[in-house]
């Protein structure tokens, strides 16, 4: 308890952003990590989206699709994004260019199994020849899977999804070209060949992960961000600071078994020599600029960066991947509803006259401000991913002390002098002032959640494995659960 005072007391104390992010520190990239296993790979591959950046981007993007061959193309978007300069800046330049255009703007926040298809239906229904998304990460995805399914006829959901969810089949023909245009510093979803999406059946999250659903080209444009309200920026940019971290702390390339063909080397292959290097300049952006960017909308520099770090970030990760802060977001975020509704009367609860309920307004649920009120319940995907992540850096940190402790460093953490054995303490604590200073709520009790819901969050997140096996140390069950308990309220 007392080296853990004078912890807390140097972290708040020693914010300083770290230098030269390329270079190891204390080991952290240190060729023994990534020494093989016995069985284990000695290959690492990466895979990335052609990207375009800078301010006016947009302005090209017919041209980009004329580059891609377009003439008819879907433009994926939300009912919000839809009235926003930028989508405006977009058509112009497809008009310009003489490209048939045809605006689906039904995607939701947070999008489900039921979304997706309904994607794809209006996909199939037209014979694109490409597609455009202009949006946050659900756009993005959604733009995937209405991709992916409308060029697989009779395809069904769970052929893509990720085992043992879905069958994890690799699509047979050929997809289109898709220009990816986020709107949000954060997802990273531009460079990924990930869609994830509230799985309505089971309650949670899942994804489908593919080389193929991979956008061609990746067009961001920095001015998207100044209209951004700071809640979102938050969201988006812990996003951006989790991704990188568990890329950076995630299991080495070498300690997964080699695989038999090469096709079946997976995107979230472990941390490797090449994803390192861009998890740590995110870090360094983050630790830098995030608050910043969240407390000032007008802060044009602030913003830009953190886009920068996203890319970074979504680079890292798409080759890395993440791992248990995500593996536990999806129950986090998809269990919100059920938690709702029990707190309205409590558990198996049937609602009569007598309980004051069959006429009383409904109290629409936790959604932060800055996200559309209406879509309450809902918990960002930031914030569901960020909220796990002190208590699971605490628990990961003794697998690979030198990577969680450069992590910190990165962020702003003044480690001199501290011992291997903080590292994880360290990391959690910087991580925790970073969300103080931005507004993310006190752990999952801020959600609504308390310790009767561990198990059924556990429940949700045990399915996850592609990113529970990616950790440093694999978890189990019970680990599980006391990871959602440490992370119930950390202030």
């Amino acid at each position: 308890q007392t080296r853990k005072t004078m912890l807390v007391g140097r972290v708040a104390r020693g914010i300083a952003v770290a230098k030269n992010a390329a270079v190891p520190k204390r080991n952290a990239g240190c060729c023994h990590w990534f020494a093989p296993a016995a069985g284990g790979d000695e290959i690492w591959q990466v895979d990335v989206s052609t990207i375009k950046y800078g301010r006016g981007a947009l302005r090209e993007v017919g041209q980009d699709a004329e580059m891609q061959r377009m003439t008819k193309v879907a433009i994926f978007t939300d009912p919000h994004q839809r009235g926003l300069p930028h989508l405006k800046t977009a058509t112009d330049a497809l008009e310009k260019s003489g490209i048939q255009y045809t605006i689906y703007d039904e995607v939701t926040c947070e999008p489900t199994s039921t979304s997706f298809m309904q994607a794809a239906k209006f996909a199939s229904e037209f014979s694109f020849d490409g597609f455009i998304s202009i949006g946050g990460g659900s756009v993005m995805d959604t733009c995937k899977a209405a991709n992916l399914f409308s060029s697989q006829p009779g395809s069904t959901l769970l052929d893509f999804v990720n085992p043992p969810i879905g069958r994890g089949l690799n699509p047979k023909l050929p997809l289109k070209p898709h220009i990816a245009c986020p709107t949000t510093s954060g997802t990273g979803s531009e460079n990924t060949g990930l869609a994830i999406f509230d799985y309505l059946e089971m309650k949670a999250k899942t994804g489908i992960a593919s080389r193929a659903i991979r956008p061609t080209l990746a067009v961001i444009d920095p001015n998207v961000t100044d209209t951004l309200p700071g809640a979102v920026v938050a969201a988006s940019g812990f996003d951006v600071l989790s991704h990188a971290i568990e890329s950076f702390t995630a299991r080495p390339f070498s300690q997964r078994a080699a695989p038999k063909h090469a096709r079946e080397r997976p995107m979230s292959q472990g941390a490797n020599p090449w994803s390192d290097a861009p998890c740590q300049q995110a870090l360094q952006l983050a630790g830098e600029f995030l608050v910043r960017a969240v407390r000032d909308p007008s802060d044009r520099e602030a913003r830009e960066r953190m886009m920068f770090a996203a890319t970074l970030a979504g680079i890292a990760f798409g080759n890395a991947g993440c791992h248990i802060p995500h593996g536990m977001s999806y129950s986090v975020s998809g269990l919100i509803h059920d938690l709702h509704e029990e707190e309205e009367c409590g558990e198996n609860h049937v609602h009569t006259e007598h309980c004051g309920h069959l006429n009383k307004p409904k109290n629409r649920g936790y959604i932060p401000h800055g996200y559309p009120q209406e879509l309450a319940p809902l918990v960002p995907h930031g914030y569901s991913v960020i909220l796990n992540a002190p208590s699971v850096f605490r628990w990961t940190a003794d697998a690979c002390p030198d990577r969680h402790l450069r992590a910190a460093e990165c962020l702003g953490a003044d480690i001199t002098g501290v011992d291997l054995r903080d590292a994880g303490e360290v990391l959690a604590q910087r991580l925790l002032q970073l969300m103080k200073d931005s507004g993310i709520p006190n752990g999952l009790n801020g959600l609504g959640y308390n310790h009767t819901h561990c198990n059924a969050l556990t429940d949700g997140a045990m399915p996850q494995r592609r990113l529970l096996d990616n950790a440093p140390k694999t978890p189990t069950r019970a680990d599980v659960f006391q990871l959602y308990s440490n992370a119930m309220k950390y202030w």
